[in-house]
């Protein structure tokens, strides 16, 4: 399948569509913004809400672990094939079945404690619901974006997304989380609830098409398989495109045996206590949100190969400082670099992502970039945990630092400026081709 792809005109619409009043890239922006606050606070209260419940009802630690993973598990089974349907559906509709799932789960949660209580197999049921609403949502949320907001002003939306990603599932989520579970299990299933049908409601508000372009006329259909591997082939044969996914799956790696350690490390090796240990936790949240303020200046300042460096900086600082201190405040500043780096790159990664990859591919493409990340997660948690016991959590975190270092190398050598500079221009390229 070769087709052209369609240029994106200034109002974030597609060729060919009745030009909207006023400023829809401004109003999709504010929409996007208040959609994604909405569903993060959301999920940050119900990522602490199921396992704590999970937590009420079982003393098997495993019980409780697969409760969280039920969540989580969706992104490494299905990702793919939902990468697919956002290729082929209209965005928006797609965003409506994500929140309609996650309606009917909580709805039905909230029934149950109100009734007569929730078992661990409702919470086990509710958790994989939730968890492919999840993929869905943030898969096709990320697609629609090129769509709704010009070339312009998404570097500034997608900060705005991120920040309200970070403040809902880091501070706002679990804080209201912990706030409304001790008020009562049904007050806070009914306002979890309650935040998914809002932000669902706020879509109507999109102006715009979202449905990606299709085949070119007279092309036979694809197969699934065959769909995500022209998503897989596309990716894996841009130079661009695949040294970014390579490097975050190894800073996902990282980050991944970071949050997986540290509890142990602080508790045992810096003799942290609750409230220490908060500390470190609320620094990372805090340098993601100085991030998402500053990657604008940032950017302008430095530009945004060299913004999205500072991450690999940043993330080999997060693990090295635990190797080499036990200091409270050298571990935290090493979350808040990063926590910010995280932000510079994510922000970055996805505007320069969303200019280089066609319409029709988004979706897939968005699903296996996803899918590096949160397949590396797990398996640097596994990692760091077998080095742990057998040299400890000081040199574990040593190890982890230097693979993040060793990022530096192929980041310099392949993101280089004639290698962007190559890529300004995606609509020339047909789709499912490489430059």
């Amino acid at each position: 399948m070769v087709t052209a792809v369609p240029e994106r005109t200034e109002t974030g619409g597609r060729p060919g569509s009745p030009a909207p009043r006023g400023n829809p890239g401004r109003r999709n922006t504010a929409v996007l913004v208040g959609f994604t606050a909405a569903t993060n606070l959301a999920d940050g209260v119900m990522k602490m809400a199921l396992p704590l419940l999970a937590a009420r009802l079982t003393d098997s630690p495993a019980q409780v672990t697969a409760v969280s993973l039920t969540l989580t598990a969706p992104w490494l089974l299905i990702a793919l094939h939902i990468g697919v349907l956002v290729d082929r559906f209209d965005r928006r509709r797609l965003l409506w079945a994500a929140n309609g799932m996650r309606l009917a789960a909580m709805g039905w949660l909230t029934a149950a404690a109100v009734t007569g209580g929730v078992t661990l197999g409702q919470l086990f049921a509710a958790g994989a619901i939730l968890g492919v609403a999840d993929v869905l949502a943030s898969t096709s949320a990320s697609a629609l974006v090129p769509a709704a907001v010009p070339a312009a002003g998404r570097e500034r939306a997608n900060a705005w997304i991120v920040a309200a990603e970070t403040v809902g599932q880091e501070f706002a989520g679990p804080f209201v989380g912990g706030l409304l579970l001790a008020a009562g299990t049904g007050l806070a299933l009914g306002v979890i609830s309650a935040s998914y049908a809002v932000a669902a409601l706020s879509l109507l508000l999109l102006v715009g098409r979202f449905r990606a372009a299709g085949p070119a006329p007279g092309a036979a259909p694809a197969s699934v398989n065959g769909r995500i591997a022209e998503g897989l082939r596309f990716l894996w044969r841009d130079q661009v495109l695949r040294t970014l996914s390579l490097v975050v799956a190894v800073l996902a790696a990282v980050w991944g045996a970071w949050l997986a350690l540290m509890p142990l490390h602080a508790q045992q090796a810096m003799e942290l206590g609750p409230r220490q240990y908060g500390i470190v936790l609320s620094a990372l949240g805090v340098g993601g949100l100085a991030g998402a303020v500053a990657v604008t200046w940032v950017n302008r300042l430095l530009g945004a190969r060299w913004a999205m460096f500072a991450d690999l900086l940043g993330t080999a600082a997060m693990a090295a400082l635990p190797a080499l201190t036990t200091s409270l405040w050298a571990v935290a500043a090493g979350a808040f670099l990063g926590g910010m780096g995280g932000t510079l790159w994510t922000v970055n990664a996805r505007t320069l992502t969303q200019r280089l990859v066609p319409d029709e591919m988004l979706g897939r493409f968005g699903a296996a970039a996803r899918l590096f990340t949160f397949g590396a997660m797990p398996l640097g948690a596994a990692l760091v945990g077998l080095l742990a016991e057998l040299i400890g959590t000081r040199p574990a975190f040593g190890a982890f630092a230097v693979a993040a270092a060793a990022t530096l190398v192929p980041f310099l050598r392949n993101i280089t400026p004639a290698a962007l500079r190559s890529h300004q221009e995606p609509s020339a390229r047909p789709s499912g081709t490489a430059p």
